[in-house]
């Protein structure tokens, strides 16, 4: 037995030894679930997310959520959002046209009114209707442009409108989660004033870090640019990134939100190819550290069919999968050109994939949902992704590229 003196050393040593055996069933957890579910032709997230249900507390009992490791997940998102920002391309996110922006206010209005109506209707109060709206409200542009691209239709006219749209819809359902997520922090709660502030606030910390960042950062860059340490480039890039992230949890809003903002400045700048390179290749271990983490929260108990606690969050399942799918084929109408299929634009936008997790993982972190409402989350986030490849595959057989 270890004198008293050296407890504490011990006790170090032993929670250092279950972090690092944690964190490398983490990472096994990614790359098998992730690559078992390409085999099947299906978004590796799908697989992150079931392998990290499978060694999480509930089933395996492999790892446990600990401190540290919601921790890592935290970083994880950052360079989720960091890296989308860094793909933006604001130019063409400018220029998408009539027919995207409109795809994608209904893709945004359609889902957020269906998904509160559904919440309120089955008996839910205050904030928590409003966030289970606003986790409808995103899509997936990388499982749809994955598709698009392995189909070669990348370059038709509704494949153009759905990704621009896309981007839009992920914009937007952003500044909502921080709105939805500056009421819940500073307590105000559901008011039109409270909304409107935080709507405010929101838009200007984006549009200001957009804007003030566009002056700066090329400067910085260039100043930076000469030095020879290893590395200095992109670690500037990610010291940035997290400077805004703490910004905007500083004034309220989801850090995330700054990660986006970040990504968003940097990838107007001469030096974007090679950040995101490097940013990407750091994500590869991060990123889906936050989806295993995810899955390993995730008690699918909670979803038993046959046990009659779980059938209120069975009920709010189908009812939140009908309205997320009919939301986004509704937004097809807003295509304003002929010869367009608005069914094959509808359905490319029905995926959630990870703004949605996104969502659900800040919902829960701010205890807006509980473990049952996130459950829900999770499987409509899975559904509409799994659902998407097969249906639009299906559909663009039908379209000229």
């Amino acid at each position: 037995m270890p004198p008293e003196g050296d407890s504490p050393r011990v006790m170090i040593l032993m929670e250092m030894s279950q972090f690092l055996l944690s964190l490398a069933l983490i990472l096994l957890a990614a790359k098998v679930g992730g690559r078992t579910a390409e085999r099947f032709h299906q978004p590796a997230v799908v697989g992150e997310l079931i392998g990290g249900m499978l060694i999480g507390t509930h089933v395996l009992g492999l790892v446990r959520e600990t401190e540290p490791l919601h921790l890592l997940a935290e970083i994880g998102a950052i360079f989720l959002l960091f890296e989308v920002g860094l793909e933006t391309d604001l130019d063409e996110f400018l220029q998408v046209g009539k027919s995207a922006f409109l795809v994608a206010i209904i893709g945004v209005i359609v889902p957020f009114f269906g998904g509160y109506l559904a919440a309120h209707a089955l008996g839910m109060e205050g904030l928590l209707p409003i966030f289970i709206g606003a986790t409808l409200t995103a899509t997936s542009v990388g499982i749809t442009a994955r598709v698009l691209s392995d189909m070669g239709k990348l370059r038709t006219r509704e494949s153009r409108i759905i990704l621009g749209a896309a981007v839009i819809d992920d914009v937007l359902g952003l500044l909502i989660l921080s709105i939805v997520s500056g009421l819940s922090s500073d307590g105000s709660g559901f008011s039109m004033a409270a909304i409107v502030k935080t709507s405010l606030l929101a838009l200007a910390f984006l549009l200001g870090s957009v804007i003030l960042g566009n002056w700066l950062a090329q400067p910085l860059l260039r100043a930076i640019g000469p030095m020879q340490s290893r590395g200095m480039l992109h670690i500037s890039a990610f010291i940035f990134c997290l400077l805004l992230a703490c910004l905007a949890r500083i004034i309220g809003l989801a850090p995330i939100i700054g990660a986006f903002a970040a990504g968003l400045v940097l990838a107007k700048t001469e030096e974007s190819a090679h950040i995101r390179e490097k940013i990407e290749a750091s994500g590869d271990i991060t990123i889906p550290i936050f989806f295993v983490m995810m899955g390993v929260s995730l008690d699918p108990s909670l979803l038993n069919p046959f046990d009659p606690a779980s059938h209120a969050v069975m009920l709010l399942e189908i009812a939140l999968i009908l309205v997320a799918v009919a939301g986004k084929l509704a937004s097809g109408l807003g295509v304003l050109e002929k010869r367009v299929s608005r069914l094959a634009v509808g359905v490319g936008m029905i995926p959630r994939g990870e703004v949605g997790l996104i969502f659900a993982s800040t919902g829960l972190a701010r205890g807006i949902i509980d473990r049952a409402d996130y459950a829900v989350t999770l499987v409509v986030v899975v559904v509409t992704t799994l659902i998407t490849p097969p249906l639009l595959k299906a559909l663009f057989r039908r379209v000229r590229g």
